[in-house]
């Protein structure tokens, strides 16, 4: 495994432990040119989950998309990032779970907001607000009246 700090691909392993229900082991890692620490994760490789997009494209699931959309929602929230990864993991779980190879990005797109309601009600309407292509503040002022009847 190469070294994040020094690129050397001599390391040793410190710690290992399985983390996500013991799908996957988390390592932690020890340059021994650099000395300092880094950790990797292992896991099972699958066959890949096929996201259906709107336009009919496929695509491999990627749950590094998910973190991108939900660190921009949650960008100056105070949200922490330990929640957001959690949040990940549980996507990507029922999205594996589903039994189906195939899932449609609005599957995905609607767990999202659904699990982002419940974390940050704003960073839940700047989600949806891209998700769901507000034109006009019309649409986003019905997204805000369903989220104040909904309290």
């Amino acid at each position: 495994m190469k070294c994040p700090f020094c690129l050397t691909e001599d390391s040793k392993v410190v710690d290992s432990r399985p983390t996500d229900e013991g799908m996957v082991i988390r390592r932690r890692r020890e340059c021994n040119r650099c000395a300092k620490r880094f950790t990797t994760y292992e896991k099972i490789e699958s066959l890949p989950m096929m996201v259906v997009k709107k336009d009919g494209r496929r695509e491999a699931f990627n749950s590094n998309k998910i973190m991108a959309g939900l660190l921009k929602a949650c960008e100056k929230r105070p949200v922490s990032v330990r929640d957001l990864e959690a949040m990940v993991q549980e996507i990507e779980k029922q999205v594996y779970n589903s039994l189906e190879r195939e899932v449609t990005s609005g599957f995905i797109g609607e767990m999202v907001m659904e699990k982002l309601r419940e974390l940050d009600e704003v960073a839940y309407v700047r989600f949806a607000s891209v998700y769901r292509q507000f034109k006009d503040i019309n649409t986003f002022m019905e997204e805000l009246n369903k989220l104040l009847n909904d309290q």
